[in-house]
């Protein structure tokens, strides 16, 4: 009978006890865990993988991106590698991303050129939006010159960005030039010498179908698209 009263007795306790051991457990368990994600060595960072560059080099983006080996992976605030890394002016996108145990990844998509832009006696490769990112030793031919007035904003690259973006490839190929004297007008010369009055980026799209038809149906000096619905053909 004691001994039964004993052993009963004792699983009493154990069962008054084991919901607090258990506890007591799981907290220890997750501080271990807080304590290897955050503060240890164990999920650091070993490296920066650094993809989709051309023009830029994985050096110049670890440098902006400012994460130091060693630094634990859940620390670093992606959203701010993310900032820093779109400062530089060859990124139009990018994207940073923990690949644990030790590799911050960060995807960059760079800007493309569509002109070759002469700012100040430099020539400077254009992307679609107009921003202007990157120097070229040596221009490629295969690219459009733009050439702008010394009053030109940025507003007015954007127009003849715009203007280029909305030509098919085998009509923006027949582009030697586009001057842009202001924001309402662009003129465009062509391989050959033939002029184009293309006025404002509004309606470009149109204006490109127009111009398009108009090199198909008459040999002309110059073409005036910049009200499409009115185009002018001379010479």
């Amino acid at each position: 009978m004691r001994q039964r009263f004993a052993r009963r007795q004792r699983a009493r306790r154990w069962g008054v006890w084991r919901p607090v051991l258990a506890l007591v457990v799981l907290v220890a368990a997750g501080g271990a865990a807080v304590w290897v994600v955050w503060f240890s060595s164990l999920l650091a960072v070993e490296s920066v993988a650094v993809d989709g560059i051309d023009h830029l080099t994985p050096d110049q983006v670890r440098s902006v991106a400012g994460v130091q080996d060693g630094t634990p992976l859940a620390e670093i605030d992606l959203a701010g590698v993310e900032r820093r890394v779109e400062a530089l002016a060859p990124v139009l996108e990018v994207r940073a991303e923990r690949d644990w145990p030790h590799t911050l990844k960060v995807e960059v998509t760079e800007r493309e050129a569509v002109a070759v832009a002469e700012i100040g006696g430099e020539t400077r490769g254009m992307d679609r939006s107009g921003v202007v990112f990157r120097d070229y030793p040596q221009p490629p031919k295969d690219l459009p010159r733009v050439r702008v007035g010394s009053n030109v904003d940025r507003d007015a690259l954007e127009e003849a960005a715009t203007v280029l973006s909305a030509m098919p490839a085998d009509l923006a190929a027949k582009v030697r030039r586009v001057n842009v004297e202001s924001i309402d007008r662009i003129t465009l010369v062509l391989r050959g010498g033939r002029t184009v009055l293309w006025g404002s980026g509004e309606s470009s799209q149109d204006k490109a179908a127009v111009l398009a038809a108009l090199l198909k149906a008459q040999t002309a000096k110059s073409y005036d698209v910049s009200v499409p619905g009115q185009p002018v053909v001379s010479g």
